[in-house]
């Protein structure tokens, strides 16, 4: 009466070896996520000349009008239209802040300080 027994006992031992040798099924890969959102990575941009017609490429023709003169203010205002004062003037953060100058001097120089620092990208 204890070898059925025996034998029964053996059969499931060998069986659940058999089992538990056979490869788990592989789990779905799903991508890292922070905060339930996946993570993406950046790349950095390389540098990029300015749009063709942008403010910066149409500014630069100018720098070649001699220094001081009318006709280089004339092509940055033809550029940035000049508009009147804002009633509380503070000093040029950008390149388009220099029409609010009234004064023409001050305008060219607010013009000139903008458009000397623009990089000059060459042409391929």
């Amino acid at each position: 009466m204890k070898k059925p027994i025996v034998i029964a006992v053996m059969l499931c031992l060998c069986a659940t070896a058999a089992f538990a040798q056979t490869p788990a099924p592989a789990p779905a890969q799903t991508p890292p996520t922070v905060g339930g959102k996946p993570l993406v990575q950046v790349k950095p941009r390389p540098a990029r000349a300015p749009k063709p017609g942008s403010i910066a490429e149409r500014l630069l023709p100018c720098l070649e009008i001699e220094d001081g003169s009318k006709g280089r203010l004339d092509c940055y205002d033809a550029v940035i239209p000049p508009k009147p004062p804002k009633p509380r003037a503070s000093a040029a953060k950008g390149v388009a802040d220099c029409r609010f100058v009234k004064e023409e001097d001050e305008r060219l120089g607010c013009f000139n300080g903008f458009a000397e620092s623009i990089p000059k990208f060459s042409a391929r």
